[in-house]
């Protein structure tokens, strides 16, 4: 029984019966854990522990797997938002049982093939499927994160058979964001062609942003209150003391309000704050 127990938590709680026998654990063993309430069965040729993950436990109801954005987040990879699981099926099912009727289904055959047990994608396959699914600055926002936590390097994925589209994506991203927000601040700002610069320190003081030579952007978190708040007061006034302009922002402004932050910085630039002259 020890033996089951062990296998079912190596595989996230939930595996196929099919893999638990390779394993060594005998049909025997998987039936009295079943009839003891040890272990259950969320689908024909699956086995499950009560409390496994229930992401993990709807995928192998429905015979999908984790995919996109989900997958992304369960990886760690920065996600700007989630509106609802998203899953991968096989292009030659015909009906699912989704639990989440608002789950968004990619039909798309993978990149790499998924084993038979497979509940959670590859990162190769849900790269390529964000690619497809999101908004390029979301779907960049993902790719650089990925690229940061080395979790995928680029030479891997330009030998992939990727769409024009996709590989401008891969061209484009970079393993040096440490952030989704990092990310989407740098792509918004492109087309102005000053220079920019993330995460620096000027002087012993840590800067978000440098546009230019003198105009620091900081984007303040909700962690931002109290002493965090009284500290990042000192740091603007120490910077300004050392001729830079600051400009503080809010995370909530520059995701969902986004033409006030950019206002600011036209206006700072009409007035040249940015340059060192």
């Amino acid at each position: 029984m020890a033996d089951l127990m062990v296998e079912l938590h190596a595989r996230g709680g939930v595996a196929l019966r099919a893999a638990l026998m390779k394993a060594g654990v005998s049909g025997y063993t998987i039936e009295c854990a079943m009839a003891a309430g040890l272990v259950t069965r969320p689908r024909r040729g699956w086995v499950a522990v009560p409390d496994a993950d229930p992401h993990l436990m709807a995928a192998a109801r429905a015979g999908v797997v984790l995919t996109c954005i989900t997958r992304a987040k369960r990886l760690g990879l920065w996600v700007l938002a989630e509106d609802g699981p998203h899953v991968g099926a096989p292009p030659s099912a015909s009906r699912l049982k989704l639990q989440n009727q608002k789950a968004t289904v990619h039909w798309a055959r993978p990149v790499e093939p998924r084993a038979p047990g497979t509940l959670e994608d590859s990162i190769l396959n849900t790269l390529l499927i964000v690619a497809r699914c999101q908004p390029h600055e979301s779907a960049l926002a993902v790719w650089e994160s990925a690229l940061n936590l080395q979790l995928v390097d680029k030479a891997e994925l330009a030998r992939l058979p990727l769409a024009e589209s996709v590989r401008g994506l891969l061209e484009e991203a970079t393993p040096f964001a440490d952030s989704g927000l990092e990310t989407i601040f740098r792509t918004r700002l492109r087309w102005l062609r000053l220079p920019l610069r993330s995460q620096i320190w000027i002087h012993g003081h840590r800067a978000d942003f440098l546009i230019g030579d003198r105009l620091v952007v900081q984007i303040d978190g909700g962690h931002h209150v109290g002493m965090q708040r009284a500290e990042d007061v000192a740091h603007d006034a120490a910077l300004m003391l050392l001729g830079y302009r600051v400009i503080r922002v809010t995370y909530v402004q520059v995701i969902e309000r986004w033409h006030e932050v950019q206002d600011l910085i036209m206006r700072a630039v009409a007035q040249r704050l940015p340059r060192a002259d």
